[in-house]
């Protein structure tokens, strides 16, 4: 049985995390962790979650945590350094789903995982790591003659731009591609395309959970690689398959490609 907490447990994330968690045999909720300026501090984390009473309250006091066996965390950029901080001093295996790091967060996590393993990935979806793979595999077919574009579209909430999957996507192609030519979005007179630049455009709107789609256009034909998905629960069994996969390993910084056998 593997006791897992998650940080950032009244979020929305947080909350599929908890129903996830509920539905494992192979797993129990140990922890719930939230910043003291949230107004259900000391309710069930399984009521907030609508799965009923776990047993466990939302708290915001660390120690609260220290039983558990996996953090996962989803929470937010503003709290990652907090939370990494956390689980280096109990020395628990770290599972981070949060985006928009930047380059001193992930020297955090380097650091970190000379003491706790620890995992951080873009997207714990299946069906979006097997993309990544069908998108390099297309790319080195497909590196002569074809202009590629990277579009995603995520709910209005969100708040960084690209997304995680999509820089994941970016990076896959730029090195296919052996290029540093990427357009964000394009307005005005752009003049003609460039051969071997890449494009990338994020929409944002509504309750789209997230979609992806990368296209390789050609001279009379065109192929697209897409995944859509239409529940947070995707991206959460994922997470939780990950805490299963990390508890009990020795320190190190593990990938989603491990946990998935790809």
């Amino acid at each position: 049985m593997v006791t897992i907490a998650i940080m950032g447990a009244a979020g929305r994330m947080g909350r599929t995390l908890i129903q996830v968690i509920s539905q494992d045999p192979q797993c129990r909720l140990g922890g719930a962790l939230e910043s003291s300026q949230c107004a259900l501090l000391g309710q069930d984390a399984g009521v907030v979650a609508g799965v009923g009473t776990q047993g466990v309250s939302l708290s915001s006091d660390p120690d609260d945590l220290s039983a558990c066996d996996v953090f996962i965390d989803f929470s937010s950029v503003e709290a990652f350094e907090h939370h990494v901080e956390i689980a280096s001093r109990f020395k628990k295996a770290y599972v981070v789903g949060t985006t928009g790091l930047r380059e001193e967060h992930f020297k955090a996590l380097d650091e970190a995982s000379k003491v706790i393993p620890v995992l951080w990935a873009p997207n714990f979806s299946v069906g979006v790591n097997l993309m990544v793979k069908l998108v390099q595999m297309a790319a080195e077919v497909l590196s002569s003659g074809f202009d590629v574009e990277i579009v995603e579209a995520h709910h209005r909430l969100k708040k960084d731009a690209p997304s995680g999957t999509a820089v994941k996507l970016l990076e896959v192609l730029k090195e296919a591609y052996k290029t540093e030519d990427v357009i964000y979005g394009r307005s005005g007179i752009t003049g003609e395309r460039p051969q071997g630049q890449i494009g990338v455009h994020a929409v944002r709107g509504g309750d789209i959970v997230g979609d992806h789609t990368v296209s390789f256009c050609g001279i009379g034909e065109r192929i697209e690689i897409t995944h859509r998905a239409s529940s947070r629960e995707t991206f959460a069994r994922g997470a939780v398959r990950a805490a299963k996969f990390l508890a009990g390993k020795p320190a190190k910084r593990y990938t989603i490609e491990e946990v998935l056998g790809l």
